[in-house]
């Protein structure tokens, strides 16, 4: 029941949807991608996804000094459920649509250049 509730609270936090609608499509993003698509600074951005990491909603990796993170859907009980339901509630937002444009906005100007 603590692990359920954790989740529960972790989604309960507006960064921490908008952070989950880029990511529930099995995308693998680096920290400087969301902060591109949310316009917030590193420390909120890494904040947030440490608050979901440790709810168990999202793995980790490092690459070099860069952070990636994507959807867990191993660790999580009925995860399949709950992040098809999360995909299609998100998706109808204007605001996380938003995020997405700015997100494909990102990624035409960072393959020309690193993250920064």
């Amino acid at each position: 029941m603590k692990a359920t509730a954790q989740i529960f609270k972790a989604l309960g936090d507006e960064t921490r949807l908008r952070i989950m609608a880029l990511l529930v499509n099995d995308q693998e993003l680096c920290v400087c991608d969301i902060m591109a698509a949310l316009e917030m600074p590193q420390s909120t951005i890494s904040r947030h996804l440490s608050y979901l990491r440790n709810a168990g909603l999202v793995d980790d990796r490092r690459q070099g000094i860069w952070m990636y993170y994507k959807v867990n859907r191993e660790r999580i009980e009925h995860a399949a459920t709950i992040f098809d339901l999360l995909g299609a509630m998100l998706f109808e937002l204007d605001q996380t649509a938003e995020d997405q444009r700015r997100l494909k906005e990102y990624f035409t100007i960072k393959n020309k250049k690193s993250c920064a």
